[in-house]
């Protein structure tokens, strides 16, 4: 006899000799006990929980600043074809000396100029006290900036990494001279212009020669530690001196922001919606889903969207790079150094959050905890570490951190957004009924209002270059 022949008459034999109703048939009348639909998807949207929202009343959010000198987001951009790396000529405007300037067929001509250098990790690329004589940009890979200090050793004063440049007094100055060893942590690739081929260009370009002479006699007008327009004071002065005059200068264009948009068309069958809403009503389910992924969505453009996402609109000055590649005690503090006034709140994906944990462990560092919003969360110098896997990963395992200051009141980070609107479901957020269509189905417009913005450059630091593998 076969094993399934055996195990087919043992069980009608079980069936037959049983003495009172299965449970197979007893389930048949009776109620199971279910659950919601539970969605993978969700998370604790930590940045959307903490964010002060501000009403956007005409659907845009105008932030009025004092007048400020910088352009550009400093950042140069390359392009590659195989191992030659040469950089986009339109993005030579990023350099001090050749912003606002516009002649594309010189821009080319000084891009071609360029030439390309490799450098192994360990490598010296300029020495301090040498001549100036040429610009350079830095394609890829990260140097230190390493000058000397108070007591005569050697000190880190800064580290540069992809699109970053070095060298810009070059091109204005003859006599300048490095005030930093710039020394190569990694495997570097780097694009020079030499200072004699710059002026060969110079001499030949009416327009090229005006701007620079232009740049030399005004760099960029009188200004403050922050670039903003400069307000002139007296102080510590006796007697009857003559006053400074003075006012306070906005820019003229100041940046809007305008609230974007996530939507989606929820549909739900009548047959569906009529029969079978016991115990749970399938029309709030359908819909309470679709909210939580349309709230999803939401912090991820906070985070992620190139007009107004965090990780886009943080000042150059406020991005810093670590030091050895994975998130350290160290790095953090100098974080934290570039939003020194009143940082509320640090955001890292989970595993940056571990990576740095490690590094504490490693140095015997056991952060403490906080309560923050009525959950334990680890904190540094006080400051809660609040995770969000909305800040990405590269391929090759890099992330970044952001710290932020919170609130209109403080001059800080705010998220933007719209209330009081018709069919409002949430703050924010409406479902509209959008009729029944010829097969029966129903349809449900499903809206959400948003957007972020910066106030001051000085709300949000951002920790590039993380090591989180």
């Amino acid at each position: 006899m076969s094993e399934s022949t055996s195990e087919s008459t043992l069980s009608n034999d079980s069936y037959e000799n049983r003495l009172s109703l299965g449970t197979r048939a007893a389930r048949n009348l009776a109620t199971t006990t279910k659950t919601q639909p539970q969605m993978q998807e969700i998370t604790s949207r930590h940045l959307l929980r903490v964010l002060p929202w501000v009403e956007a009343v005409g659907g845009a959010y105008r932030v009025n600043r004092r007048l400020t000198y910088q352009m550009a987001d400093g950042r140069v951009t390359f392009v590659s074809t195989g191992a030659r790396v040469r950089v986009i000529s339109a993005e030579l405007c990023e350099l001090p000396a050749l912003r606002g300037y516009d002649d594309a067929d010189v821009l080319a001509v000084l891009a071609d100029l360029f030439i390309q250098r490799e450098y192994e990790a360990g490598q010296v690329i300029v020495e301090a006290g040498a001549p100036v004589d040429e610009v350079i940009l830095l394609a890829h890979g990260k140097v230190d900036k390493l000058g000397e200090g108070a007591y005569g050793h050697q000190a880190l004063v800064g580290m540069l990494a992809d699109g970053d440049y070095f060298g810009e007094q070059a091109l204005v100055a003859a006599d300048a001279r490095w005030d930093h060893t710039v020394k190569a942590t990694t495997a570097c690739t780097v694009l020079a212009l030499p200072r004699e081929a710059f002026e060969r260009v110079t001499a030949q370009s009416e327009s090229l020669r005006s701007h620079i002479e232009g740049h030399r006699a005004d760099p960029g007008g009188a200004q403050n530690a922050y670039g903003e327009a400069e307000i002139a004071l007296a102080a510590g002065h006796q007697g009857e001196v003559a006053l400074p005059g003075t006012f306070v200068d906005y820019e003229l264009a100041p940046r809007e922001y305008e609230l974007s948009v996530a939507q989606t068309i929820l549909r739900v069958h009548t047959r569906v919606a009529d029969l079978y809403n016991e115990p749970m009503n399938q029309t709030e389910q359908q819909l309470r889903l679709t909210v939580e992924a349309l709230r999803e969505r939401q912090e991820h453009e906070l985070v992620n969207n190139r007009d107004f996402g965090l990780l886009h609109n943080a000042d150059l000055k406020q991005r810093i790079h670590t030091r050895t590649g994975p998130p350290t005690p160290d790095d953090l503090d100098d974080l934290l150094a570039t939003v020194w006034k009143d940082p509320a709140v640090l955001f890292a994906h989970p595993k940056a959050i571990a990576a740095f944990a490690r590094q504490c462990n490693s140095r015997g560092i056991y952060p403490q905890s906080i309560d923050a919003g009525g959950q334990k969360a680890p904190a540094w110098r006080g400051v809660p570490i609040l995770p969000c896997n909305k800040i990405p990963i590269s391929g090759n395992g890099l992330t970044s951190i952001m710290v932020m200051r919170l609130g209109e009141k403080n001059q800080g980070v705010i998220g933007l957004r719209r209330t009081g609107l018709v069919d409002e479901y949430e703050p924010g957020l409406s479902v509209r009924f959008m009729g029944i269509d010829d097969k029966a189905i129903i349809s449900y417009l499903v809206t959400a209002y948003h957007s972020a913005a910066v106030l001051v450059p000085d709300a949000l630091g951002i920790l590039e270059s993380v090591e989180v593998m």
